[in-house]
């Protein structure tokens, strides 16, 4: 009678349980011999990822997520609650000048896209927001003269100087625009900021609101590539601490 093989299947017929050899009947049946314990374990220790491999594969995984998580936030961020139409104030956001103080840029962008606001009749007033965030220049006296320069008059000009970030900016420029009495405003900043003042701007009692991008000018190519990923890991600092830690003055969130 011919040796089974001790892994054939016992009811099989004899061509499949024929000798310790893999015939097709052995295949078609399911009774592929099998390897040792010891062989098997070897196999998976073989195959196992070092522990930093490990660690860094979870580390990856993390800052995927939180990208995700902040590029998701960007995405479905508030559009604003102003109707389109003329608004009360534009609120210019600050970004830093040169060491000289003559207005950089993406400063000149957002200048000159807020001159033009102006005499397409959206406002007859504008509030340049930024202190001396950077260097010692005040980024709204920057914006400010430049905007004279170009023909605004100065009873139009309006300035909040003690801000130094983005947050600031708005909880102060909000502050200054319910203690004007102004009920709606637009926002204008470069294209990669607006989606996170969109964010901040869910979090604060404020007055009717909308955002208006700047077109990008006289911005470097490069700087306008970058700007996008610097804007998500910004974002996601936000998410995880200045939320949480960076908040309005209470003057600036009364009504």
């Amino acid at each position: 009678m011919p040796r089974q093989s001790g892994c054939a299947t016992l009811g099989a017929p004899l061509w499949v349980r024929y000798s310790g050899f893999i015939t097709p009947g052995a295949i078609l049946w399911g009774s592929m011999p099998r390897k040792p314990a010891r062989a098997r374990r070897r196999t998976r220790s073989r195959f196992r990822l070092p522990l930093a491999a490990r660690l860094l594969l979870l580390a990856v995984g993390f800052v995927a997520l939180l990208l995700g998580w902040a590029a998701l936030a960007r995405r479905f961020a508030p559009r604003g609650t102003a109707a389109a139409g003329p608004v009360d104030a534009l609120i210019v956001l600050g970004t830093p000048a040169d060491s000289d103080g003559n207005p950089r840029p993406a400063m000149q962008d957002r200048i000159h896209e807020a001159v033009a606001e102006y005499e397409r009749g959206v406002s007859n007033r504008i509030l340049f927001s930024g202190g001396a965030a950077h260097n010692r220049f005040v980024e709204a006296d920057v914006m400010a003269q430049a905007a004279m320069a170009q023909g605004i008059p100065p009873a139009a000009i309006f300035r909040e100087r003690t801000s130094q970030d983005t947050i600031q900016n708005l909880c102060h420029s909000l502050a200054m625009a319910r203690a004007n009495g102004w009920r709606s405003v637009e926002i204008i900043s470069s294209p990669a900021h607006l989606p996170r003042v969109r964010i901040l701007l869910d979090d604060l009692s404020t007055p009717r609101w909308r955002v208006h991008a700047a077109p990008e000018v006289d911005t470097q190519p490069l700087l306008r590539t970058l700007a996008p990923t610097a804007e998500l890991l910004k974002t996601v600092h936000f998410l995880l601490w200045s939320r949480w830690t960076e908040h309005c003055p209470v003057s600036a969130q009364e009504q």
